[in-house]
């Protein structure tokens, strides 16, 4: 059974899982792809609930939200997923099918069309309103040498909270 919650209602949960591994998914048309991502917050921002996630460009899932403008954040709180979070987060969905390799089920969005993983207890569907490519002159030495030593960087993808719910 599903309840509907407010934004902010598990962030705790959230922000424990979250550098453990949990599941960015995004639907462009007929292409969908899920990664995993262990960086993200949640926050009130232009008096809206915002979700903000970080995509480097290299990534399949960057070229799908660059067109999809929307995203689902899928956190498993009672089941672990550890084999399916490795998978997605070292595979790329331009090679594999994520969802048929982790034996992963696309549920469909209450809002967004873009599914949520099934396996998974906490959700979230955004509806990107912001964008912002990291500025590398702007990042700290330490954050230079610790996450971009390849000059990889990423793009700030701002998501209005337009769902939030659990399962029970």
């Amino acid at each position: 059974m599903i309840k509907n919650i407010k934004y902010n209602e598990y962030t705790k949960e959230l922000l424990e899982r979250l550098p453990k591994g949990v599941f960015l998914t995004v639907r462009d048309k007929e292409k969908l792809n899920t990664m995993t991502i262990g960086w993200g917050t949640v926050g009130y921002i232009w008096q809206k609930p915002i979700f903000v996630v970080s995509l480097r460009y290299s990534r399949y899932t960057y070229q799908l939200i660059e067109k999809a403008k929307e995203f689902t954040v899928s956190i498993p709180l009672n089941n672990d997923l550890n084999k399916a979070l490795s998978i997605c987060g070292t595979k790329s969905g331009k090679d594999i099918n994520k969802f048929t390799e982790c034996n992963l089920s696309a549920d469909p969005g209450q809002v967004v069309s873009t599914p949520v993983i099934g396996e998974c207890d906490l959700f979230y569907e955004c509806k990107v309103v912001y964008q912002q490519a990291m500025e590398p002159a702007l990042a700290a030495e330490s954050i230079h040498k610790s996450c971009y030593s390849k000059g990889d960087f990423h793009v700030l993808y701002y998501g209005e909270i337009v769902a939030s719910y659990i399962k029970e």
